[in-house]
């Protein structure tokens, strides 16, 4: 007879069945309620429910009754030996359903199959579920019967993350009393291990790994496992002994969520012209449980496996803390629109709250592409001019760019000049002249194909002015006379000349020449010519002449009193210019250096000593040429404030005035005199008059000693 092996309770009123054919006779339903098989539990199920399993051969049909006799709804069940996947049927009954199925392995039967679960033959037994109203659900089966065990109960589920605490309740309907006597174990690779017994509601925990973790909580009730790890993910088991025997089974799952993702681009970079996918990234997520899935993205869009084209290679170590590091190589075949892609990995895990992600940084991988264009770039654009630093640049498509040779054609000559830029591809001229205008190109050689591009002929033209001259070269004249400058230049751009004047920069004229009349003394000196492009910014050249005036030796120093100390070194200067140019000589002994200020100007400076007789007769400077000769004066005066231990002193007074003088004095303080801090009133030095002693707003120059002659 067919005899019910197990009852499995399951949600609501779902029942799963375990059968064991025992031959090819009928089995009748009994007429008790409820129904109970031989060593089994009774069942929890409508009472006028039973199952009946008839066998013939390699035929059998399934049967709902009711009351043990009534016929609800049928099944045929064929076994075909035609076809190794077997046979599959369905009959909906007003009240419940029956579906069985011969190995429901084959992906044609897994289609009708409502769990699609694959049939085991290491236990062939047939299990059916069996719902008010529903399709029953088939777990595994086969119509060849063998003895088989029952199938265990679901474990209770109990999520948790690692360090947290795991609460394992041993069955939520049962009453406090029957926790007083409980043996708990933990289950690892089938094999259960007692770590943790219960007696009259007091824990005591055996010795091994969880010895230390575990405690009674809730009135004992809950075992509660802390520290949790990677390593406590099994199955516990509770068993109750009192007042019956009692089993519960909780599923211990343990997560953690893994580091932020980091990822490591090839830094060899990829060819295009490679024949198979070449690594471009590795993404690391490192101590997570258990492993999480890594998705590869693209500019955003997901990778998934392409033959030849996208290969994920992903793999794992296990850590001695039992977390997961997760290691994924992306290889891929690019092109080069990837030159610019980004790539990142994205990390899916889930947690006890849900699931969760987490992404790495973008990254870019250098493409290799070979060039299809090469070009030339000129910087700075616009118009160039001579002096501009200027950069010819070869640039291409390509990755890397090819070698770069750079040749240079002359606008009149036609010659080529091959000429060899840096290795960026780049020529600098660093002070661009005309000689560099001229007609330019630029060649790529790819050293790996040796295939050779051309850019188009791009034309530089460096804008001058140059050659500028003015005549005469060395101008003269006598005073009352007038001169003539000429100024001329060569440029490839229309030129505007104009005339300043050097010492004072006013402009005297706009043109190319320069009418001087009536000439005086004062005339002498530079006069600057300036030709400009207007239509080239900041391009210009200038052309400085000194005009002669023929002249007896004019001094630029007025003679004057200096106050000193006795044993003083003094440096004394005297300045004087005229046509020809003069000489200068002193009347005291001393060390005298002459150097030229322009052309017509000299300037000695004398080092002495100071000594009595110094004091007494003062240092006269003689200026002197071919025309005549002139003198200025420098009167010395003890100052008692001072010490007299040697120092060295600089006499240089810039009031400038033809020496001829009779014996006025500057209204003005000589530029080059170094006032004090305080007001030289009232040092006793020398200065302007403040308003408050009778100065003025102008002031008169003041100097002691002078007994009031001023």
């Amino acid at each position: 007879t067919n005899k019910l092996i197990h009852s499995t309770p399951g949600p609501g009123p779902v029942r799963t069945f375990a059968l064991r054919d025992a031959g090819p006779r009928s089995s009748a339903c009994p007429l008790s309620s409820p129904t109970r098989a031989q060593g089994s539990r009774p069942l929890r199920w409508p009472a006028w429910h039973c199952l009946s399993l008839e066998t013939d051969g390699d035929r059998g049909v399934g049967k709902v009754l009711k009351n043990g006799a009534d016929v609800v709804c049928q099944s045929s069940l064929r076994h075909q030996n035609t076809t190794p996947d077997g046979a599959f049927s369905q009959v909906t009954c007003p009240s419940l359903a029956v579906f069985a199925a011969s190995r429901c392995s084959s992906p044609t039967l897994q289609k009708g199959c409502p769990a699609r679960r694959q049939a085991s033959s290491l236990n062939p037994d047939l299990y059916l579920t069996l719902r008010p109203k529903e399709a029953a659900d088939v777990r595994l089966g086969s119509l060849r019967g063998v003895p088989g065990e029952a199938e265990p109960p679901t474990p209770e589920l109990v999520e948790v993350e690692v360090g947290g605490t795991a609460l394992l309740k041993c069955g939520p309907s049962h009453s406090p009393g029957n926790f007083s006597h409980v043996d708990w174990f933990s289950v690892h690779k089938e094999k259960p291990t007692l770590i943790f017994r219960v007696r009259k509601g007091q824990g005591q925990s055996e010795p091994g790994e969880y010895q230390h973790r575990l405690s009674l909580q809730d009135r004992g009730t809950t075992l509660a496992l802390t520290h949790i790890t990677p390593h406590d993910e099994r199955i516990f088991l509770c068993q109750g002994k009192r007042p019956l025997s009692q089993e519960h089974r909780i599923q211990l799952r343990v997560y953690k969520a893994p580091e932020e993702p980091t990822i490591l681009v090839n830094p060899l970079g990829i060819s295009v012209n490679s024949k198979e996918p070449v690594e471009v990234a590795t993404c690391v997520g490192r101590n997570g449980y258990p492993i999480p899935q890594v998705i590869w993205y693209k500019n955003g869009q997901s990778l998934k496996e392409e033959k030849n084209r996208v290969h994920i290679q992903s793999s794992q170590i296990v850590e001695s803390s039992g977390l997961y590091t997760l290691e994924s190589v992306l290889k891929a075949q690019l092109a080069k629109e990837d030159k610019d892609a980004q790539f990142y990995c994205e990390l899916n895990y889930r947690l006890p709250s849900g699931n969760h992600m987490k992404e790495s940084q973008e990254v870019t991988v250098q493409v290799f592409y070979p060039a299809e264009k090469v070009w030339l770039e000129v910087e700075p654009s616009g118009m160039l001019k001579e002096g501009d630093r200027v950069e010819i640049r070869c640039l291409a498509d390509g990755n890397p760019p090819p070698h770069f040779t750079i040749s240079k054609q002359n606008l009149s000559t036609k010659e080529i000049e091959e000429m060899t830029p840096e290795d960026t591809g780049t020529l600098v001229l660093e002070s661009a002249q005309k000689e560099h205008s001229g007609l330019y190109q630029c060649q790529g050689l790819d050293l790996e194909t040796m295939a050779s591009l051309l850019s188009d002929q791009q034309e530089l033209l460096v804008n001058y002015v140059s050659d500028i001259r003015v005549s005469p070269a060395a101008p003269e004249s006598q005073e009352g006379d007038s001169l003539t400058l000429a100024c001329e230049a060569e440029s490839n751009q229309a030129v505007e000349f104009q005339w300043l004047r050097e010492k004072t920069g006013q402009v005297l004229e706009k043109g190319p020449v320069l009418q001087l009349h009536n000439l005086k003394r004062e005339a002498g000196g530079g006069y600057r010519c300036v030709a400009t492009v207007p239509s080239v910014p900041g391009l210009n050249r200038t052309r400085l002449v000194h005009v002669a005036i023929f002249g007896s030796p004019w001094m630029m120093l007025k003679e004057r009193k200096m106050w000193v100390s006795e044993n003083a070194v003094l440096n004394l200067s005297c300045e004087a210019s005229g046509h020809p140019r003069p000489t200068i000589s002193w009347s005291v002994e001393g060390t005298a250096q002459e150097r030229d200020q322009d052309p017509l100007s000299v300037l000695s400076v004398l080092s002495v000593l100071v000594t009595p007789e110094l004091l007494e007769t003062g240092a006269e400077c003689v200026a002197s040429n071919s025309l005549g000769r002139n003198s200025t004066t420098i009167f010395l005066e003890l100052d008692s404030s001072r010490s007299t231990g040697p120092r060295v002193s600089t006499a240089s007074p810039s009031v400038r005035a033809n020496s001829t003088s009779t014996g006025q004095r500057p209204r003005h303080p000589p530029a080059a005199l170094a006032l004090p801090r305080e007001p030289c009133w009232k040092r006793g030095v020398g200065g302007r008059l403040p308003s408050a002693l009778g100065g003025g707003g102008g002031g008169q120059w003041w100097e002691p000693g002078l007994r009031g002659r001023e």
